[in-house]
């Protein structure tokens, strides 16, 4: 009586390999909820960019059957992707608004000194404050109008007038115009009274 002997190449069930896509849905959710943290979420790039890879690679095991998670992979790639355009969204805001204090500090402000009134030989004080300087210049006016233009530039751009009348007293007026717009004006009457306009 003839015997077979078993058959030593029996299949056997493969194990899913569902690592893949699991990384790539854990990576996707973590880039994602950092990539809305402003500023710290720009950084957040490379875990989307894994995160699509990995969940990519994923999808394609489950589609030739060797994964059983298509859905946890599909959604990993979709965390991914919404995280890579918070990214992206950050990065634009952050390039506008470095472009726009760029150009702010390199605009050079117009700032107009004003002294107006009946007082004489008033001490006129006048300031300018930048980034890092601050010049300040003394003058004493006989008779009035006065006016004094400046100009600076950098973040910090801003002045000051300070008006004493003397000891005839009378009255005076001052006002800071920056730009061409009136951002203080004050009045002081008597003698030895102060009038302080600033932009401040």
């Amino acid at each position: 009586m003839t015997q077979y002997a078993p058959n030593p190449q029996q299949q056997t069930a493969q194990k899913p390999s569902n690592g893949l896509g699991l990384t790539g849905f854990i990576v996707g959710l973590v880039g994602l909820v950092i990539s809305f943290i402003p500023l710290i979420g720009v950084v957040a790039w490379p875990l989307v960019i894994l995160g699509i890879i990995f969940s990519a690679i994923g999808i394609s095991k489950a589609v030739k059957g060797r994964a059983t998670n298509k859905g946890l992979a599909i959604t990993g790639l979709v965390l991914s992707i919404v995280g890579l355009a918070a990214i992206i969204l950050w990065s634009a805001v952050i390039k506008t608004a470095n472009d726009e204090i760029t150009e702010e500090a390199n605009r050079e402000a117009v700032i107009v000194y004003e002294v107006t009134g009946d007082a004489t030989n008033v001490d006129v004080t006048y300031s300018v404050f930048s980034d890092d300087n601050m010049s300040t210049k003394d003058e004493t006016v006989a008779t009035l109008p006065w006016t004094k233009e400046v100009k600076t530039k950098g973040y910090v751009k801003e002045g000051q007038l300070i008006v004493t009348t003397g000891e005839a007293g009378g009255s005076v007026t001052c006002k800071v115009t920056v730009d061409g717009k009136v951002v203080d004006t004050a009045t002081a009457s008597g003698q030895f009274e102060l009038a302080t306009c600033d932009s401040l």
